[in-house]
């Protein structure tokens, strides 16, 4: 019969996100991308909050796990030849001495 294991729910649960992420625009990856950058400014600078280190070490965790969940998601959104075209715009911009 069609028993199937949790892995293989997993991991047909893992294939859909990852084709929808893949389906969204080049622009989308962009702002999902840039996303991180907040996120691992917020991570390391609320270190300085006058709160106990605990509270320190759960904010350090949450805020720097959404900036690496941006980061790859927007990563998976683009993909290579996203990136690639990321990165050859980027080139463009930078000013020649």
């Amino acid at each position: 019969m069609g028993t199937s294991s949790p892995k293989d729910a997993i991991l047909r649960l893992w294939n859909r996100l990852k084709s929808w992420l893949q389906s969204l625009s080049f622009r989308t990856g962009v702002i999902v991308l840039l996303c991180c950058i907040p996120f691992y400014i917020l991570s390391f600078a609320q270190m300085l909050l006058p709160i106990s280190v605990s509270a320190k070490g759960i904010l350090w965790t949450i805020l720097f796990g959404l900036a690496k969940t941006c980061q790859y998601g927007g990563l998976t959104i683009l993909g290579v030849e996203g990136y690639k075209r990321l990165k050859a715009k980027l080139k463009r911009k930078k000013p020649t001495p």
